[in-house]
């Protein structure tokens, strides 16, 4: 389990619906050592405060196995590293392995998995496609933010290593699959409302459907 590229990226105005729109998804592969930072990496900054950001979203992983079948889809994107607005990219995780509260070290960071990615219309304007919000979610392949729970140094190629897993809890896969399409499983909702690590936020929504 390795961090393979850093990626970052400051907001920027683009045209999108004829409409100037401030987005940050457009990061790029950084070299050398990385700050990881409470709320975020060094030479990186989220654009909407209210939906991006924060000490629970503080840094996005996404799984660099995922890139294979994202060209297979959509081959003329080319999808280079850090497409999806990651801040890690990675190998050896996956939202099947990965389950929420996971603690991990990464260079000397560590950080605490919190939740998976929702796509929002940035993907859209990213990739200038208007059903990909739709193929994202349905792909599974959301991959997921981190706390960080003590800063840090991370370099590209630094091992994740992982320090504490709660063997009672859920795999982000199974919280993506509840918001998406399983709401009918009660006995998982009830689990995945008393998760410590999960933002309250999301406990409150699955509340909602118990």
């Amino acid at each position: 389990m390795n961090v393979i590229s850093i990626n970052a990226g400051l907001p920027r105005n683009v045209e999108w619906r004829g409409q100037i729109v401030q987005t940050s998804i457009f990061k790029e592969p950084v070299a050398g050592t990385v700050k990881v930072r409470r709320l975020n990496i060094d030479g990186d900054q989220q654009s909407d405060l209210i939906v991006h950001g924060g000490a629970d979203k503080a840094v996005y992983v996404y799984p660099f196995e995922h890139y294979a079948f994202w060209r297979q889809e959509l081959p003329s994107l080319g999808f280079p590293l850090g497409a999806f607005g990651e801040n890690f990219t990675t190998t050896g995780l996956d939202e099947e392995s990965v389950h929420i509260g996971d603690r991990f070290q990464i260079g000397s960071a560590e950080c605490v998995v919190t939740q998976p990615r929702m796509p929002c219309y940035k993907l859209t304007i990213r990739f200038n496609r208007p059903d990909m919000i739709k193929r994202f979610l349905q792909s599974g392949r959301t991959g997921f933010y981190l706390a960080v729970t003590r800063e840090g140094e991370v370099t590209a190629g630094d091992a994740m290593t992982r320090i504490a897993s709660d063997p009672d809890s859920i795999a982000v896969a199974d919280v993506v699959s509840l918001y998406a399409s399983d709401a009918g499983n009660q006995d998982l909702l009830r689990r995945v409302s008393a998760l410590a690590f999960l933002p309250e936020s999301w406990r409150d929504y699955f509340r909602k459907r118990l």
